[in-house]
C-alpha cells in the first residue's frame, strides 16, 4: 500500500485491488484566509494524472478544507468515479456532491467494512462521529485495508472510542490531526497576555488528544495531517506558528514530530505534499517529491517560504476580496425572516443561549434575542455575546444562504468576538444549524442535555472518584482524561477543562462534573467503581 500526501488532509492511498481520492483540497477555503501548507500548487504531474485515475472518492465531511467545491466543480476528475459515502443520518453531503456532478455512491454503515472491486480484496471500513461539535452532519474516518497492511485515514474526526479504529486489526500506518482548525482564542476581545495562556494551553490539548489516538491505535507508522492551515493574507499573517510565541494554535509538523519524540515515540513520519509513504509487512519507506534539504527548508525558514508564497497569490488574494458582496439596504430584515422561524423551532438551543447575541456589521447592528425568538436592530440593549465582521462578509453569507457559519465565515477568523462569561456551546450550534434539517437535530441534541444522565459509571483519576463520561460530548475520561497541577481535568476530545474540587466546568457554564475525593465515602458502601 502506498499514501502519498496532496496536502492538508488530501491523499491518494494506491494499492493492487484500487486506489482511492481522499478529501483533495486544492483552493484557498474560508474567504481565502486558509491555505493548504505546505503548498501543494506545484504538485508533480505524474503525480495529478494518478489523481485524475483515481477509482474511488472519499470526502470526510463537509468543511471547505475537505470538501473543495471549487475544485471538484472545475476539475477533470471524472463525474463517473464511484464516491464513498459515510453512513450519516443526513443526506447533506450527497447531495452537495450530487449538485457538483457525482452520481455513483456506495453508501456505507458506521464501523462496517465493506469489500470493494472485483476480486473484493480491497476493503474499507467508515466511522462517523455525529455530534453537533463535529459539524451539524458530522465527520468521519477511513479504514482501508488491501489483506495485508492496513491505513488508518482519522483526518480530523474525533472518535469517542479510539480503540473503534484499531478493532478491524492490526494498524500500519496512522494519519491523524494534531493542529488547532478553530478560531479559538485569537478572535476573543481579551487581554493578550491571557489569550496567550490560552492558546498554550489549546495547543497542548490538541497534542494531548493526538497522542491518545496514537497510543489507542499503535500503528507502525504516524503521520501528522489536516493542518495547519497556512494564512497568507497580511491581515491574518499573523496567525502562523513560526517562532513558536505567536498568539497561534497551529502548530506544524515538524513541532508534531519534536512532541512525538519528546515523549518517546519514534513511529513518526514527516510528508509534505507529493511525498509518499509505502508499506508492506515488512517495510515502512517515505519518499519526497523534493529534495531532503528543500522539505527541511520548508520548516528551517518557514517566515520566509510563507512571504514568497504569499507574494504568488497576492493577486488571486485580491480577487477573493473584490468578490466579497457589497451592503444593500434591509440586512437586519433579511436575517430576522431567515433565522426567527429557525429560532422559534428551537425552544432549548434558545434556552441555552440565555442572552441576546448582538453582530454588529459594518454601519447596521442587530440583535438576535433567542428568548423571544426575534432578530431586530440593536438599540444597545443588554447581550451575554457580540461579534463584529466585516459587512461585506455578512452580506456575503446571507446572500448566499450559507446554513453553517461556522464553515462558511468563523472559520476565516476575519472577526472579533465577545462574550459574557465562558463558552456556551449552544451559540456556535446555532450559527451551525441555519436549515430546518440541521436545527431539527441541534434542537433534539440540546433537549437531551436538558435531562437527567443515568450512567452512573465511575473512575478514579489521581485522588478523585468521578463520572466515567465527560458531560460535555460523553468522551470516556478513562481515555481522554488528563489531570494537571493536582485539580485540574482536562478532556482532551475538544479541550474542556474541570475543577476537580467543585467539579466546576471552567470552559462553560452549562456543565457540572460529578466529582469526590477518593476518601470522601459514597451514599451506600462507599465504594467507586
Amino acid at each position: 500500500m502506498r499514501a502519498t500526501s496532496l496536502g492538508h488532509a488530501g491523499m491518494l492511498v494506491e494499492t493492487d485491488h484500487g486506489s482511492i481520492l481522499c478529501d483533495p483540497w486544492f483552493v484557498p477555503a474560508f474567504f481565502g484566509s486558509w491555505f493548504v501548507f505546505p503548498r501543494n500548487d506545484r504538485l508533480p504531474a505524474d503525480l495529478l494524472a494518478k489523481v485524475e485515475a483515481a477509482d474511488y472518492l472519499y470526502i470526510s465531511h463537509l468543511h471547505a478544507d475537505h470538501l473543495d467545491e471549487p475544485w471538484l466543480g472545475t476539475h477533470l476528475l471524472s463525474r463517473d468515479i464511484t464516491v464513498l459515502l459515510p453512513g450519516y443520518p443526513t443526506g447533506e453531503l450527497e447531495r452537495e456532491l450530487r449538485r457538483i456532478g457525482f452520481h455513483r455512491f456506495v453508501r456505507t454503515r458506521d464501523g462496517e467494512p465493506l469489500a470493494l472491486g472485483h476480486d473484493d480484496r480491497l476493503q474499507v471500513t467508515i466511522h462517523i462521529e455525529t455530534s453537533i461539535a463535529d459539524g451539524p452532519q458530522g465527520d468521519s474516518a477511513l479504514v482501508v485495508f488491501d489483506g495485508e497492511t492496513r491505513l488508518v485515514n482519522q483526518n480530523d474526526c474525533r472518535p469517542h472510542d479510539p480503540v473503534a479504529l484499531a478493532a478491524h486489526g492490526a494498524v500500519d500506518v496512522h494519519w491523524l490531526q494534531y493542529s488547532g482548525a478553530i478560531w479559538y482564542p485569537m478572535v476573543y476581545d481579551e487581554p493578550e497576555a491571557t489569550k496567550l495562556a490560552q492558546a498554550r494551553a489549546k495547543v497542548e490539548a490538541q497534542f494531548s488528544r493526538a497522542l491518545r489516538y496514537v497510543d489507542a491505535v499503535g500503528a507502525r507508522a504516524v503521520v501528522g495531517c489536516a493542518g495547519p492551515p497556512a494564512f497568507l493574507d497580511p491581515d491574518l499573517f499573523a496567525l502562523n506558528m513560526i517562532d513558536g510565541d505567536e498568539l497561534s494554535i497551529f502548530p506544524d509538523q515538524a513541532a508534531w514530530l519534536r512532541r512525538m519524540e519528546a515523549d518517546g515515540l519514534r513511529t513518526g513520519h514527516l510528508l509534505v505534499p507529493g511525498s509518499s509513504i509505502t508499506v508492506t509487512p515488512q517495510v515502512v519507506a517515505v519518499e519526497h517529491c523534493l529534495p531532503d534539504d528543500e522539505v527541511a527548508d520548508i520548516f528551517r525558514h518557514k517566515r520566509a517560504y510563507l512571504e514568497r508564497y504569499a507574494a504568488d497569490w497576492a493577486a488571486w488574494l485580491a480577487e477573493q476580496r473584490a468578490s466579497w458582496h457589497a451592503p444593500r439596504p434591509g440586512l437586519a430584515e433579511r436575517v430576522a425572516e431567515w433565522f426567527e422561524p429557525l429560532l422559534r423551532s428551537a425552544p432549548a438551543v434558545c434556552q441555552g443561549i440565555g442572552a441576546g447575541i448582538v453582530l454588529i456589521a459594518g454601519d447596521e447592528s442587530m440583535l438576535i434575542d433567542p428568548l423571544a425568538a426575534q432578530v431586530r436592530q440593536w438599540c444597545g440593549e443588554d447581550h451575554g455575546y457580540r461579534f463584529t465582521i466585516d459587512r461585506r462578509l455578512v452580506e456575503t453569507v446571507v446572500d448566499r444562504r450559507a446554513v453553517d457559519w461556522s464553515n462558511a465565515l468563523f472559520l476565516s477568523c476575519r472577526f472579533t468576538a465577545w462574550r459574557r462569561g465562558p463558552f456556551n456551546e449552544h451559540v456556535y450550534n446555532l450559527f451551525k444549524s441555519l436549515a430546518p434539517e440541521r436545527m431539527v437535530r441541534t434542537e433534539a441534541e440540546a433537549q437531551a442535555k436538558l435531562r437527567t444522565p443515568t450512567d452512573t459509571a465511575e473512575i478514579v483519576l489521581g485522588d478523585y472518584v468521578l463520572e466515567r463520561y465527560c458531560p460535555h460530548r460523553r468522551a470516556d475520561l478513562t481515555q481522554f482524561g488528563q489531570v494537571d497541577d493536582g485539580h485540574i481535568l482536562t478532556c482532551t476530545l475538544h479541550g474542556w477543562r474541570f475543577d476537580l474540587d467543585s467539579g466546576a466546568c471552567l470552559t462553560s457554564t452549562d456543565r457540572h462534573l460529578r466529582v469526590r475525593r477518593c476518601t470522601q465515602p459514597t451514599k451506600g458502601d462507599g465504594s467507586a467503581s
